[in-house]
C-alpha cells in the first residue's frame, strides 16, 4: 500500500488521529486532542527500545558456514510492539546514535505545553523504519478574510538510518489539505538532527530555533495577503509553470504533451476550481493552482484508480512535491 503504515497482524495499525480519520482509514481516531503520552500509546509507538547490536555476516561454503565479524557497522533493532520480540530495521555506522520514540515525543511535548498546540497524528511507516509525530498550532490564518490556513508542526524520525530527525513548520490550506510549506524569507521552516552523540542536545538547539514558528506564521499570513490582493494574469502563470517544468524545443514529442496537459490543468485550476473562488484571478490563487496540481492532480503510479489516488495522498503526506512549491511561493511572490 502507498500509505506504507504499519499494520500488524491483529488487526490494528500504527497510526493515531485526533478527530479525524485518515484517507487510509487505518488506525485509531480519537475523540478530541490526544497528549504525547496518549499518541505514543494508541499509535503502538511506545517501548521500542531501539539499540545497535553487533553486525555479523555468514559466509557459505562447501566446508560449510563461518560467521564474518562486520567491523564498525551495527544493526539497529527494536522490541515489537505487539509480539515483544527483537525485530531488525536497519544498518547503521559507528557514529550512528538512535533517538528513541519516547525523546521524539517528549520534545515535541515541551512545544505543546508553550504554544497551546495539541498532538493531531502519530503513525510508524516501513514496518517501523519511520515514525512521526504532528500536532496542531493553536492559531489560524486567515488569507484575505475567507481562506483559513491551519499551521502544524511536524516531526519525522527513521531509525534504520535512512534520515535524519526532522522537524517542520507546514502550514495546511483548510478547504483542500494541500500541504504548503513556503520558505519565507528571514523565518526557518524546518530543522535537521543527525543521529550522532551529539543528538539530544541538537534537539533542545531546535525546540530554541522552532521559537520563530509564530514568526514564519505571521511572515507567511503577510506575504499570503500581499499575493491575494495583487492580480495575476494567465501570462504570468504561464511563465511561473515554464520555469518549474522546463521544456526545450529538442525534447521528445512525450515530454512536450505533457506539457500541454500540465498548462491546460494548471490553468483550468486557476480560472474555474472552486477551491478559487473569492481569490480568483490573484497571485494566492496562482500559487494554490500550482500547489492543488502539484499534490492532487498530477500523474500518479497505479493501475488502478483507487491506486492513483492512493499515490497521490501519499504524495501529500510524504511532502514530495515540498521543493517545488518553495520554488513557486517564491516564484508568485515576485
Amino acid at each position: 500500500m502507498a500509505h506504507e503504515i504499519e499494520q500488524f497482524t491483529d488487526g490494528t495499525a500504527a497510526f493515531a488521529s485526533a478527530d479525524t480519520s485518515a484517507w487510509h482509514k487505518l488506525g485509531t481516531v480519537t475523540d478530541g486532542a490526544m497528549t504525547a503520552e496518549e499518541a505514543m500509546r494508541i499509535a503502538s509507538l511506545s517501548g521500542w527500545n531501539v539499540r545497535l547490536l553487533p553486525l555479523t555476516a555468514t559466509e557459505i561454503t562447501a566446508a560449510g558456514t563461518t560467521p564474518v565479524e562486520v567491523p564498525q557497522h551495527y544493526a539497529t533493532a527494536r522490541t515489537h510492539p505487539k509480539t515483544g520480540r527483537t525485530q531488525a530495521l536497519g544498518v547503521v555506522g559507528s557514529d550512528y546514535h538512535p533517538v528513541q520514540n519516547e525523546e521524539h515525543a517528549e520534545f515535541l511535548n515541551l512545544l505543546a505545553d508553550e504554544s497551546g498546540a495539541h498532538f493531531e497524528t502519530a503513525g510508524s511507516l516501513k514496518n517501523g523504519r519511520q515514525v512521526f509525530l504532528t500536532m496542531k498550532m493553536p492559531q489560524t490564518l486567515t488569507i484575505g478574510g475567507n481562506d483559513d490556513v491551519d499551521l502544524y508542526i511536524a516531526a519525522f524520525n527513521s531509525h534504520d538510518g535512512g534520515s535524519a530527525f526532522r522537524i517542520v513548520v507546514t502550514p495546511v490550506r483548510v478547504v483542500c489539505a494541500n500541504t504548503m510549506r513556503a520558505a519565507i524569507h528571514g523565518a526557518r521552516s524546518s530543522f535537521v538532527v543527525r543521529h550522532t552523540a551529539g543528538a539530544k542536545a541538537r534537539i533542545a538547539q531546535a525546540r530554541s530555533a522552532l521559537g520563530l514558528t509564530f514568526r514564519y506564521a505571521e511572515e507567511f499570513e503577510k506575504a499570503a495577503q500581499r499575493m491575494i490582493q495583487e492580480e495575476m494574469t494567465l501570462s504570468e502563470l504561464r511563465s511561473v509553470v515554464d520555469e518549474l517544468w522546463p521544456v526545450r524545443d529538442n525534447d521528445s514529442p512525450r515530454k512536450k504533451t505533457n506539457q500541454r496537459n500540465r498548462w491546460g490543468a494548471i490553468s483550468n485550476l486557476f480560472e474555474h476550481a472552486d477551491t478559487q473562488a473569492g481569490i480568483r484571478g490573484t497571485r494566492w490563487a496562482g500559487y494554490n493552482a500550482l500547489t492543488e496540481y502539484a499534490n492532487h492532480v498530477a500523474p500518479a503510479q497505479g493501475k488502478t484508480d483507487a491506486e492513483k489516488a492512493a499515490a497521490r495522498a501519499e504524495r501529500v503526506i510524504s511532502g514530495a512535491a515540498n521543493d517545488l512549491m518553495e520554488k513557486a511561493f517564491a516564484l508568485t511572490t515576485v
